[in-house]
């Protein structure tokens, strides 16, 4: 079993990638008049390669139970969140207008992605991590319905919409190749194109990551708010982590899965939830702290939860 130490310099290379995206922008390498033309290029066609790449050929999902209880667990999970940070959120004092629907939204989002991505390729390999991105379509649904219900009130009809997306599509596409065992027919030219495309999606949206959270860091006086900052690490770090492990041990659901959610147990809040909460009329400097706030205690705390997880939930 990784120590804590191995474990830890498992996630170093994604907050390290994360903090390098920030000094490009500070230096002016990296400007914010290339975000958006970036993120496009990350969202709508490297993230759809990573995903093909990682489906074709895989085993673990042509088991009905990875593919029905992966995005079950991914709703659940994020959907429950948000209603217990919701339910948090009140009993701490916060309202509505003054933070307490981007408190839960912000708490509830885990990081589904760019983190778990290195880790679940690093620890498991790339079957489990084909059941992620499966899982992840749970975690949009959440998101796009429960989440953005909860932040700004929109109608259910607008939530799904966002769901018509490039990722969502590679996913479908991919999962019906591999299901009818045609991966063979895909020319192994255009495999390693997908393949080259795919190593390139999980460093770029890092350094974008960093490099659009370095504004909040240029007035570091505001980072932390001693309730909000507090209370997110005490859901997100420590209460929501253990939810999550013992639903990974008592579920009967497959290995693969397993994995995911020991993974997942061990993650901070979202970054997703920054960019939403100032896009849908929320309160952007609260997702600021409570991101913050559990990314730093994440890098101590994720190594735990981890060792935690594969000692006790997939342990043999």
């Amino acid at each position: 079993m990784p120590s804590y130490w191995q474990l830890l310099l498992l996630i170093l290379p994604v907050f390290l990638l994360i903090g390098i995206g920030a000094g490009l922008r500070r230096v002016g390498w990296l400007t914010a008049e290339a975000d958006a033309s970036l993120l496009k290029v990350v969202v709508n066609f490297l993230y759809p390669t990573l995903i093909f790449d990682s489906v074709l050929g895989n085993a673990a999902l042509q088991q009905p139970g990875n593919l029905v209880y992966a995005p079950l667990v991914g709703f659940v999970t994020m959907a429950g969140g948000i209603g217990l940070s919701l339910a948090a959120g009140r009993a701490m004092g916060l309202t509505t207008g003054h933070g307490l629907r981007t408190f839960a939204f912000a708490v509830g989002i885990y990081n589904y992605g760019y983190i778990p991505i290195p880790l679940m390729t690093n620890l498991f390999g790339k079957e489990s991590l084909g059941v992620l991105m499966v899982h992840n379509v749970g975690c949009e649904a959440a998101i796009w319905t429960v989440g953005i219900l909860v932040l700004s009130g929109l109608s259910l009809r607008e939530g799904w919409r966002k769901l018509l997306n490039p990722p969502v599509a590679a996913l479908a596409i991919a999962l019906v190749v591999n299901g009818l065992h045609w991966t063979s027919y895909v020319p192994s030219v255009l495999r390693d194109v997908i393949r080259l495309c795919a190593a390139c999606a999980v460093p770029l949206a890092l350094l974008l990551i960093g490099a659009s959270v370095w504004e909040h860091f240029t007035r570091p006086q505001t980072l932390v708010d001693r309730r909000i900052t507090s209370y997110s690490c005490l859901l997100r770090l420590c209460l929501f982590p253990l939810l999550f492990l013992a639903a990974a041990k008592f579920l009967p659901c497959p290995v693969e899965l397993k994995r995911v959610m020991v993974v997942e147990a061990a993650m901070p809040a979202g970054i997703l939830s920054l960019v939403i909460a100032k896009h849908y009329g929320g309160q952007p400097l609260t997702a600021v702290q409570v991101v913050v706030g559990t990314t730093v205690g994440g890098l101590v705390v994720i190594p735990l939860w981890l060792k935690l997880g594969l000692a006790w939930v997939l342990a043999t």
